[in-house]
C-alpha cells in the first residue's frame, strides 16, 4: 500500500473538493459551500428542499471526495434507536454480550428525511450529535473524528413526518434552504445525467487533513469588534428594541441562544477561510447569519398572520445592527 506524499494543508484542499463535487452537482454553489463550512468546523447541517435538488447526491459526493467512512440512513416512522446506534448481542459460546455497532459509527452520516423518525430515534441521534458518543447497554463509545451529521428534510410532505424538537434543531449549526436550479443549470443537469452513468470523482483529502484544517480555522483571527458585532446580532433576536426595532418584538416568541453566537463565529471563520482570508470581516458574519439563525428564531402567531418569516426578521436585524 502506497502512502500519499505529505502536502501543505491549506485552502487549496477546499477548492479541489468543490471542483470534484461540481462534477456531479450542477449549480447549488451555496449549498456546497455550506456543506464545506459544516465539514471544516464540525457543525451539523440540515438541508431543506423539495425532492430532486441533489441534496443526497451532494452529501454522498462530498463524503467520497474526502475519503472518510460514510453511511446513509433512511429515516422512517418505524425506525428504532437500535437501527442506527446498534445493540448488544449475546454470544452463547462465551455467555457474554458484545456490541454490534450500527451505521452511526461512521465519519459522515447522511440522515435522509430526518423528520420521518420518531422521538426515541431523535433522542439517540441527539446524543451522538452533541456528545460525539453512543451508549450501548452500560457502555459508552466515542465516535471517531471527524463526525458529522448532514440531514435532509422535505418541506412539502407532512404525511408520516414528525416535527423536529427544538433541542434537536439547535444542534444543527446551519439550516440551509435548497432552491431550484436556473434554466441553464437545468439544461446542464440533463446533459450530464440523462445517460444514467455514474460520474467518477477523485479523493482529494482524508480525515487527517480535515482535522488539521479544523484546527487552522479555529485559530483564524477574530477582532474584538467582530466579536461584539456577532453578540449584538444574536442578542437583537431576543431584544430587537435594543437596536431600534420595537415593531419586531411582537413577532419573536424566542430569540437565539448563546450557542448561536458560538456557531456564528465558527461559521464566519470558515467562510473567511474559504475566501482565502486569515481574518474575519463583517461580511463573513452577514453571509452566514441567516443559515445559523433561521431555525433558532421562533416566531409568534402574529408573525404568521402577517406572513413574516424568520429570514425577514433576521434581515431587518442585520440592517439595524451597527457594522464595525
Amino acid at each position: 500500500m502506497t502512502t500519499r506524499p505529505a502536502r501543505t494543508v491549506d485552502a487549496s484542499f477546499t477548492a479541489e473538493i468543490v471542483t470534484e463535487v461540481g462534477k456531479r452537482v450542477v449549480g447549488q454553489e451555496a449549498m456546497v459551500e455550506r456543506l464545506l463550512v459544516g465539514l471544516l468546523t464540525g457543525g451539523h447541517v440540515l438541508l431543506e428542499g423539495v425532492p430532486g435538488l441533489a441534496k443526497t447526491l451532494a452529501v454522498r459526493t462530498l463524503a467520497e471526495t474526502v475519503s472518510v467512512a460514510f453511511q446513509r440512513i433512511q429515516f422512517t416512522p418505524d425506525l428504532l434507536p437500535a437501527d442506527i446506534i446498534g445493540t448488544m448481542v449475546f454470544d452463547q459460546r462465551t455467555g457474554e454480550f458484545h456490541p454490534k455497532r450500527g451505521p452511526l459509527f461512521a465519519n459522515i452520516i447522511l440522515a435522509d428525511e430526518i423528520n420521518r423518525a420518531p422521538a426515541k430515534v431523535q433522542a439517540a441521534l441527539l446524543e451522538a450529535m452533541q456528545e460525539k458518543q453512543v451508549t450501548l447497554g452500560n457502555e459508552t463509545y466515542r465516535l471517531d473524528e471527524p463526525f458529522l451529521v448532514l440531514a435532509t428534510q422535505n418541506p412539502i410532505e407532512h404525511e408520516g413526518t414528525y416535527a423536529l424538537p427544538e433541542a434537536q434543531l439547535d444542534r444543527f449549526m446551519l439550516k440551509v434552504f435548497v432552491g431550484y436550479p436556473s434554466r441553464d443549470e437545468e439544461k446542464e443537469i440533463l446533459w450530464r445525467m440523462a445517460g444514467g452513468e455514474t460520474i467518477p470523482v477523485s479523493r482529494v483529502a482524508g480525515p487527517e487533513e480535515i482535522l488539521t484544517l479544523r484546527r487552522s480555522i479555529a485559530e483564524l483571527y477574530v477582532d474584538q469588534k467582530i466579536v461584539d458585532y456577532i453578540v449584538d446580532v444574536v442578542r437583537a433576536t431576543r431584544e430587537p428594541q435594543s437596536v431600534g426595532l420595537p415593531e419586531v418584538r411582537p413577532l419573536i416568541a424566542y430569540g437565539a441562544s448563546p450557542r448561536a453566537s458560538i456557531y456564528l463565529a465558527q461559521a464566519a471563520r470558515a467562510h473567511a477561510f474559504l475566501r482565502g482570508r486569515p481574518y474575519v470581516v463583517p461580511e463573513d458574519v452577514k453571509a452566514m447569519a441567516h443559515d445559523v439563525l433561521r431555525h433558532r428564531v421562533l416566531l409568534t402567531f402574529e408573525a404568521e398572520a402577517e406572513d413574516v418569516g424568520s429570514d425577514g426578521v433576521i434581515s431587518k436585524i442585520l440592517e439595524a445592527v451597527d457594522v464595525p
